[in-house]
Formats: structure tokens, C-alpha cells, sequence
């Protein structure tokens, strides 16, 4: 672990350094010239760091050194790239938003001013206006709307010639050739060959016979959450994706799926937060208020009630004042047990679709996990309290091992029940076809202590003072 930490933060100072080196080019006196053939060395995603700590004159000079391809590399790692795009004259920015993936394309436009847009568009060519209005067709829970336009296609009838050539003219506007996407002669999509499949098969050779058609392929509509598992699975650099009637539309490369997979997370974990979405450095304070005050409403709703079941047991607090200081052991044991069980429980929803067994299996062994913490808590519990009562606040050790039993008690009787609950409600979500994320940890938290409170004050009451009738 220590070598892989080690290496990230070598390649962290090494881009850092990159940044500082086109920095420092960019501020230089050289000539155009010389700064041109400089920034050709460095990659994209490298320039694209340093322009974003560019002021507008060297990113000026920036726009103005590169040509439009190399531009539009570097466009597609931009964060702000709508706003950036504005500084650059509207005739090549249209030609930049025709250069990069359609996908890029559609995020600048979907973040762009829209008279901006307008203009640009306006600018473009038929060909990406057509291919930019059908991504824009596509929800964004659709694997359609992450799909890639590069790709290179060919026919099954091609001799291994005839597929080599038209290869290396498709390569020209295509660089993801690792797979090579085939198709019959009704356009309906046939298989899959490998790059290196293709280059060592003779001349001779049926092209039939290194198409693979157990390739997987996924269709536009499915919803990314559907598929994720289903992509992860297969190590392909490349997956088709197909329309409703087969032919091929697109594909997921590795970088589109990671890039997925990390907006799954994200989201996820925003949602564990009691976040309606993710939120960054740049948003509007306005807007992060709406995203968080719905939930913050409804958990301070839920807190009342929580406070309220409190008030009932006022005549308990007030005959056995002590409890009260290990009130909040209780309260946070049971909150920490049932986010540890949300946490399971949303994991392995993502990885597979759980049967009424599996899901009966899952909740059981939660419960089970809580029970032996809970044991094992409950036992350091009625000890350290029970010593804890007796020296400091000076009960008999009668008295302070029977009102630390009755804590133990009530902590492993919490965290089982938090543990049913962490696990049950996720999977109550799932079924109501509700995504188990909003299941979030405040959320989880406050039922939980709303678990906790009745279960600590609950048999403080029955034990303590109705049947060994302790009063301190």
C-alpha cells in the first residue's frame, strides 16, 4: 500500500511539474514559433491544467499558437470549457464543438450561454447538428447519453483486404481502432474483431472467421445504473451500443466507463450525505441551499418527532437522572451500526439483482453482525460504565453494574435493531423503485436514534425502576 501511495503522489508531482513547465513556456519571451513546437511535446490534458491557471492574455496566446485538433483535445479536458470556449473567435470555436466526441460536445453546449449556443450551432455543419440533437435526445440516466461516436465500422462481406483498407481510411477521423465494429449488409450489427485479430490474418483468410459475435453490446435506452455491472465485467476497451433495431450507434470506451462509474459514485455519495445531487467549489450558494434543505426539512421533522418520544419518558430521566450522561453512547453505536449496514446494503444492490432469499440472507446477516458487536460492545459496556458508576459517582456496585447491564443491554439490543433497519430500508427503496442511495445517512441516522431512544429509556423504565425500582 505504501508503494502505490508513493507512486501516486510521484505522478501528482510530475503533473504538477508539467503545469509549471507550460506555465513557464507560456510566460516566456520566446518566439510563437518556438512555444508552438514546445506545447506539441506536452499532452492535452497537461495543457489543459495549465490553462486553467492561465489569466485570459496567456490563454489568448494559447488559442492562438494551437491548431483546431489540438485545441479540441484540450477542450475535452476542460472543467469550464463552455466559459472558455466563449473567448475564442465563433468561427473556430463552432469548429472546435465539431472536433471534439459528441458527448464533449453536448456537455459544452447543455453549460453554454444560450445565445452562445445558438450562434455556434448556427455555425456548424448539418452532419454534427444531427448528431448533437440525438444526444441531446437521451436522458441522462441512459447509457446513450455517455456513448462515443468513435469508432470504426466495417462489413461482414469484406474480404480481409478490402477491411484492412477501409481501416486505414477510417483511422484518419477514428483512433479507437482496438475494436472494430462489424455489420452486415442490412447495417444490423454482426460482431466484433480485434485489432490485432485483423493484422495477423492472411490475405486469403474468411473475415468471417475472426469476427467474434459473443461480443457485449448494450442498447442506447438501458439505464446506466442497469448496465454499469454488466460493462465492468468485460476488461474490452470498447462496448457497441446499439439502437432498438440493432445497428450500431456508438460505444463505451474504458475512459467513458470510468468516467461513469465515478459519476455513479459521486452521485451516491452525495445522495449518502442527504444531497439531492453532487455539488462543487464553483456552484451558486443558492443553489447548493436547494439541493441540501429538503432533506435538512424532512430530518428536522423526523428530529422533533425523535425529541418528542424523548419527552415522554421525562418521568424516567427524572427518577434516574444518571442515564441521561449515556444517552448519546447509545444514540451514536446505533447510528454508526445501521450507516454500516446502509453501506452494505446499497453496495451489493449495485453489484447484482438479490432474490427474496438472498435479500432474507442479506437482513439476517446484518442482524448478526449487530448481534456479536453488540455483544462484545455491550460486555466493554457493563463493565467499563458499571466501574465507571461505582468510583466516580460513588453507587454501590449493586446499583452501578445493574444500571451499566441495563446499558449494555440496551446497546446491543440497538445496534441489532439499527442493523435490521440500515439494511431493510435500502431494499424497501429498491422495491418501491426508488434509488436505495436516498436511503442517506442522515436519514438512517435519525430513524436510528429515534430506535435507540425508545429502546435505552424504554428499558431503563421496565427494569430499573418498575421491577429493581432504583432511583439516584
Amino acid at each position: 500500500m505504501t508503494n502505490v501511495n508513493e507512486t501516486l503522489k510521484d505522478n501528482d508531482k510530475i503533473k504538477i511539474d508539467f503545469q509549471d513547465e507550460i506555465l513557464t513556456l507560456i510566460r516566456s519571451k520566446s518566439t510563437p514559433k518556438v512555444v508552438k513546437d514546445k506545447l506539441a511535446e506536452y499532452h492535452a490534458s497537461d495543457i489543459a491544467d495549465a490553462i486553467e491557471n492561465c489569466n485570459f492574455k496567456e490563454r489568448e496566446l494559447i488559442y492562438r499558437l494551437l491548431d483546431l485538433q489540438t485545441l479540441a483535445d484540450v477542450f475535452e479536458y476542460l472543467e469550464n470549457a463552455s466559459e472558455l470556449l466563449e473567448e475564442i473567435d465563433i468561427k473556430r470555436a463552432s469548429r472546435i464543438l465539431e472536433l471534439v466526441e459528441t458527448d464533449v460536445a453536448v456537455d459544452i453546449l447543455k453549460k453554454a450561454d444560450p445565445k452562445m449556443k445558438k450562434v455556434w450551432l448556427s455555425l456548424m455543419d448539418r452532419e454534427h447538428i444531427k448528431a448533437i440533437t440525438e444526444f441531446y435526445s437521451y436522458d441522462e440516466e441512459e447509457i446513450g447519453s455517455k456513448m462515443s461516436t468513435n469508432f470504426v465500422t466495417l462489413y461482414s462481406y469484406y474480404t480481409i483486404k478490402e477491411a484492412m483498407n477501409s481501416l486505414i481510411k477510417q483511422a484518419k477521423n477514428h483512433d479507437n481502432i482496438s475494436n472494430l465494429f462489424v455489420m452486415d449488409e442490412n447495417d444490423i450489427y454482426y460482431g466484433t474483431i480485434s485489432l490485432n485479430e485483423l493484422i495477423i490474418a492472411r490475405e486469403n483468410d474468411d473475415l468471417l472467421d475472426v469476427i467474434s459475435t459473443s461480443y457485449p453490446y448494450v442498447y442506447v435506452d438501458e439505464k446506466i445504473d442497469d448496465c454499469i455491472e454488466k460493462l465492468k465485467d468485460y476488461s474490452e476497451k470498447s462496448i457497441p451500443v446499439l439502437s432498438d433495431d440493432n445497428r450500431i450507434l456508438g460505444v463505451i470506451t474504458a475512459e467513458d466507463l470510468v468516467e461513469v462509474v465515478d459519476d455513479e459514485m459521486g452521485e451516491d455519495y452525495a445522495k449518502l450525505g442527504g444531497l439531492s445531487a453532487e455539488e462543487d467549489l464553483k456552484e451558486p450558494i443558492l443553489a447548493s441551499v436547494r439541493k441540501r434543505l429538503p432533506w435538512l426539512v424532512l430530518l428536522l421533522g423526523l428530529g422533533l418527532i425523535v425529541s418528542s418520544v424523548v419527552g415522554l419518558f421525562e418521568t424516567v430521566v427524572a427518577q434516574l437522572t444518571l442515564i441521561v450522561c449515556f444517552q448519546s453512547l447509545i444514540l451514536d453505536m446505533s447510528g454508526n451500526v445501521g450507516t454500516q449496514s446502509l453501506a452494505v446494503t446499497i453496495r451489493v444492490l449495485m453489484d447484482e439483482q438479490l432474490t427474496r432469499k438472498n435479500q432474507f440472507r442479506l437482513i439476517t446477516k446484518e442482524m448478526k453482525v449487530g448481534l456479536l458487536n453488540g455483544l462484545f460492545l455491550g460486555t466493554l459496556s457493563f463493565v467499563g460504565i458499571g466501574l465507571y458508576i461505582a468510583l466516580f459517582k460513588h453507587q454501590t456496585f449493586f446499583v452501578a453494574f445493574l444500571i451499566s447491564g441495563c446499558i449494555g443491554v440496551a446497546l446491543l439490543l440497538a445496534m441489532v435493531i439499527s442493523s435490521m433497519v440500515g439494511t431493510c430500508i435500502p431494499l424497501i427503496f429498491k422495491k418501491l423503485g426508488v434509488d436505495p442511495a436516498v436511503a442517506s445517512g442522515p436519514l438512517i441516522t435519525t430513524v436510528n436514534d429515534l430506535v435507540a431512544v425508545v429502546t435505552y429509556y424504554g428499558l431503563t423504565w421496565i427494569l430499573l425502576i418498575n421491577i429493581v425500582h432504583i432511583v439516584c
